[in-house]
């Protein structure tokens, strides 16, 4: 999963209600259905949440979707040196993570039931950025070179191993270094400690305005991405356990009714009236001005897929990474590891017009 440090005006967001820590065993919290008459509660930890690629989670909130649907969502976000949100989820820590669909297969190798219930993005969101003296153009390059990632394990990690492996760089053959993201991304570039950092929006900003690196491979648009990785890579996502969402059929409706209604309002309106819904410290701090942020979402914004349907090819671009790298090496069943009924009742229900082609069950 990626991480990075919280700025402490996030964590004041957080705080004042914009989302709600979480803690105990999630059970507890939430109603398994509407029988029962009250709102239900359920717990979403999200992999960074001020992070350009995850703004669909918060942004729910702050349009009143959660509330308008008939659910109670608690918005959390991971910490640097803390539980991955995936691992709370999985851990029964929360009920959802706010995290990449290739987990699901990492979990399914591990023998854990874990499901994606609505498909947010068609991208991973990020960038490789090089420093203009590293020489690197493209994957090509990347031998004999320090490559940061976010944290050694996470999906920036195995998508840097798939992209080398893919020109035919071993990963002894490069050296991979854990940079986190923000601030700590952008020194390790300007203090020489990496060739290139792989990286999501605004850090992706940041970098250009210091003039310490350049974008060498966008795996931040779904065009971008099938040209890198072979495929559509399906990024951000709501990943719960398969024996949750079973028992919280209505719950898990409700949270996706929500995201697939934001979704579409992310379609329909401009990166300014985007970042105009957020939290000011999301999209104004000491990396980027509001500016520079709307001018990066206008940008990426092709990532986001606009009706919350995993699309056709989508998993199986993310099998191959996996098995490239060598994190999987046992059979997948790749129908078992996401669902589109929910999207696609949302998507009936509200009478939206739905583009992406859906992913059938062998991905």
């Amino acid at each position: 999963m990626l991480k990075r440090t919280l700025t402490a005006s996030i964590i004041t967001v957080l705080a004042l209600g914009a989302a709600t820590a979480c803690s105990g065993n999630s059970g507890s919290s939430v109603s398994s259905g509407s029988g029962s008459g009250s709102t239900p509660t359920v717990k979403l930890m999200v992999g960074g949440i001020d992070k350009q690629i995850y703004l669909p989670y918060q942004l729910a909130q702050n349009l009143g979707f959660y509330k308008k649907y008939g659910v109670k969502v608690q918005l959390s976000t991971e910490q640097n040196g803390g539980v991955g949100a995936e691992e709370a989820m999985a851990s029964g820590q929360v009920d959802m993570a706010g995290a990449w669909y290739n987990h699901t297969i990492e979990f399914q190798a591990k023998g854990k039931a874990v499901e994606d219930i609505v498909q947010l993005s068609g991208a991973p969101g990020e960038r490789e950025m090089c420093a203009k003296k590293s020489g690197v153009k493209s994957a090509a390059d990347f031998k004999g070179k320090t490559l940061g990632v976010t944290d050694l394990g996470s999906g920036t990690d195995t998508l840097t191993q798939f992209m080398a492996a893919k020109k035919g760089i071993k990963s002894g053959q490069f050296h991979r270094l854990a940079v986190g993201a923000g601030s700590t991304a952008v020194a390790a570039l300007q203090n020489g400690k990496a060739d290139c950092v792989m990286t999501t929006q605004p850090t992706v900003t940041a970098i250009e305005k210091k003039g310490v690196g350049t974008s060498a491979v966008d795996l931040a648009t779904t065009d971008g991405a099938k040209a890198a990785l072979g495929g559509a890579f399906p990024g951000a996502s709501v990943l719960a356990r398969t024996d949750w969402v079973n028992s919280h059929k209505d719950s898990v409706q409700k949270v996706v009714d929500a995201l697939v209604a934001t979704m579409h309002w992310i379609n329909s309106h401009s990166a300014a009236d985007i970042a105009g819904k957020l939290p000011s410290s999301f999209v104004q701090n000491q990396l980027v001005t509001k500016a520079d942020y709307i001018t990066a979402l206008n940008e990426d914004k092709g990532q986001f897929l606009p009706d919350g349907i995993m699309p056709a090819g989508g998993p199986k671009t993310a099998l191959a990474t996996e098995q490239l790298v060598g994190n999987v090496t046992s059979s997948v069943d790749l129908g078992k590891t996401f669902t589109n009924e929910f999207a696609l009742n949302a998507n009936k229900k509200e009478g939206f017009t739905t583009t992406t082609t859906p992913a059938g069950a062998d991905g």
